[in-house]
């Protein structure tokens, strides 16, 4: 069950008289004479930015990869709402409560599980810029006591700058994100890169929380020519504010993941966020049985991506479809 931050505050104040009690757990069962077994309850503590289908995804991904290795956990989850101060409350409370492992699901996610603990293990995934965060040394040759998946594919972006030069007539491209979010700042660097070689102009409107994501995406109006959504979770949190504006508007809305797709945008090179946290979760599990350390974990990306349109969504926005994209892409209604 998901808890808000706001259940966290009377947990904090009474964390300490709960340490002994907090942590792993063991049950045995003694039913059989010659057969005496024990089964250990591994306690997992879930720290999550914000709530949106991508991140929800992911950590049903990651649930079902320990379930399929035969780990038996007691997950706690923790929703920070968007909140910087309490992402890192959550974290501190799953260190005072001795958890066997942190499974972050976000950027903001995991810098607060590294700020609070060198010692527990950390698996993220949901991060789009493991080594520009901090969060890992390199790639190959992560921390200590951290590793994870990326939410990066190292095509995708690429893949989506050259389907919009290529495919459409309109040079500006607005952009709406969060400053704040690092991962968002790593994307919007590696657009602005990818546009390097094409005639494509980025307009920047950028926001630090959810309630202003519909007022940027209308300053967007009149200046720009489609929109693009990168995986920023501020933004994707108030996806719809952005698809009601590019609706009304006839903006073809590109989208960084699968999901946003299904909500309403237009387009997407994407991957299934269920498959980084089910990989993420695979991970967990070698550490939970003792069979790896994180250190001997590299990151890694995702294996799969591919171009997904909304067919429904097309229409809503204007956007012809192009007999051509019947070999590049899959499609949805």
């Amino acid at each position: 069950m998901k808890k808000s931050w706001k259940s966290l505050v009377a947990a904090g104040l009474i964390g300490s008289v709960l340490l002994s009690g907090c942590g792993s757990k063991e049950t045995s069962d003694n039913s059989g004479e010659d057969n005496k077994s024990s089964e250990k309850t591994y306690k997992v503590g879930v720290t999550q930015i914000v709530e949106h289908p991508s991140l929800d995804a992911a950590y049903d991904g990651f649930k079902k990869a320990l379930e399929d290795k035969g780990l038996k956990v007691d997950f706690d989850v923790q929703i920070a709402q968007g909140d910087q101060n309490n992402n890192q409350t959550i974290a501190n409370n799953f260190v005072g409560d001795g958890v066997d492992l942190i499974f972050a699901n976000s950027t903001p996610s995991a810098l607060g599980a590294l700020n609070a603990t060198k010692d527990i293990p950390i698996i993220f995934t949901s991060v789009t810029d493991p080594v520009g965060a901090g969060l890992v040394k390199a790639m190959d040759k992560p921390g200590d006591n951290i590793t994870g998946t990326t939410d990066t594919h190292p095509d995708a972006i690429p893949n989506t700058v050259k389907f919009m030069s290529e495919q459409f007539d309109g040079k500006k491209v607005g952009v709406i994100y969060n400053a704040g979010e690092q991962n968002s700042v790593a994307q919007i660097d590696l657009v602005k890169n990818a546009m390097k070689d094409t005639d494509l102009k980025l307009v920047e409107a950028t926001v630090a929380t959810s309630s202003e994501v519909k007022q940027a995406a209308e300053s967007l109006v009149g200046a720009a020519d489609m929109i693009y959504i990168i995986t920023d979770n501020t933004v994707v949190s108030a996806l719809e504010s952005v698809i009601s504006v590019a609706n009304e508007n006839d903006i073809p809305l590109f989208v960084g993941e699968l999901d946003s797709v299904a909500r309403g945008g237009f387009a997407a090179y994407g991957f299934d966020y269920y498959d980084i946290g089910y990989e993420a979760g695979v991970m967990a599990a070698q550490i939970l049985k003792g069979e790896k350390k994180a250190s001997d974990l590299p990151v890694q990306y995702p294996q799969k991506l591919k171009l997904l349109i909304n067919k429904k969504a097309a229409k809503e926005q204007n956007v012809e479809i192009k007999e051509a994209w019947n070999k590049m892409a899959e499609f949805t209604e």
